[in-house]
């Protein structure tokens, strides 16, 4: 079966700047042509599922029009062309009573335009975490992506896309909870998905509406579940005499150290430092 081809995986999208702002950055002149609303169709495919609340960028588009043209490509099945970005645009558009908006044709089949929309949704922070973990999972099923190719694809780290596609453990009923509750922090997200089950899980979610529980509590209560113990911390000496002519700091891996275990180890350092001064001199 032949691997499926999206945009190659060494491309990185700008980080700082929309997708479209880096196509009609080029030049000063108007980029792209006026295209009928009616023309245009939603991407089947798209990656956030909430537009929220599109209130003031109607009345915005109302007073000044669409300032950022769409990203759109043609489907000659259909006569209309798909929103690749810019979905909220267009619906406050519609809203506002616009007849036609700005857009840019781009050659793309349906692979692209899934990755182009996620990879561009993801860098503008438009997803919420589970949009993001579904969207990944799409990309890494539909190209056989690994968490490194993902990583490179959106521009952050392996870890932070290893822990987004954590939370698709996460049941779907239990999902709908969270967004109903405001619980959406990835963070908190995170303490729930690792939970070794569904049960655990929900109990999880329960602790953190009714105590307001952190991230790092509920870290801390997911470990005492374990039986673990909190991480401790290294002990550590240091040493400023009156005159402030130094400062000595000496840090251990353990994290209790004796009085006479200390001045035995700081015995040992001056012996060592001692030793290769001689040795210098005899060299000498």
């Amino acid at each position: 079966m032949l691997k499926k081809a999206g945009l190659p995986v060494t491309l990185k999208m700008r980080h700082d700047a929309h997708y479209v702002e880096s196509l009609t950055s080029y030049s000063g002149a108007a980029v792209g042509r006026m295209i009928p609303v009616d023309q245009i169709r939603p991407n089947p495919d798209q990656p956030r599922k909430v537009l929220g609340d599109l209130r003031e960028l109607t009345d915005s588009i109302r007073e000044k029009g669409v300032l950022e043209p769409l990203l759109v490509r043609y489907v000659p099945r259909e006569d209309a062309y798909h929103i690749i970005s810019g979905e909220r645009r267009y619906h406050a558009a519609r809203a506002a009573g616009l007849r036609e908006v700005p857009a840019i044709e781009k050659m793309a089949d349906d692979a692209e335009t899934l990755e182009i929309a996620l990879i561009e949704n993801m860098q503008r922070k438009d997803l919420t975490p589970f949009e993001e973990a579904d969207g990944l999972h799409r990309l890494a099923t539909t190209f056989e992506y690994r968490h490194e190719d993902l990583a490179r694809k959106i521009g952050k780290s392996r870890t932070s896309v290893s822990e987004t596609m954590a939370l698709l453990s996460i049941p779907e009923p239990l999902r709908k909870k969270c967004i109903e509750s405001g619980v959406t922090s990835k963070g908190l997200l995170l303490q729930i998905a690792r939970q070794p089950t569904e049960k655990k899980m929900l109990e999880m979610f329960a602790k953190i509406l009714q105590g307001g529980l952190t991230r790092d509590a509920a870290r801390q209560d997911r470990n005492d579940e374990k039986g673990l113990a909190p991480r401790s911390q290294p002990f550590v000496f240091q040493f400023e005499p009156e005159n402030e002519a130094f400062k000595f700091r000496l840090q251990f891996k353990k994290s209790h150290v004796s009085r006479d275990e200390l001045i035995r180890t700081l015995r040992e350092i001056l012996e060592q430092l001692e030793g290769a001064d001689e040795e210098t001199h005899s060299a000498a």
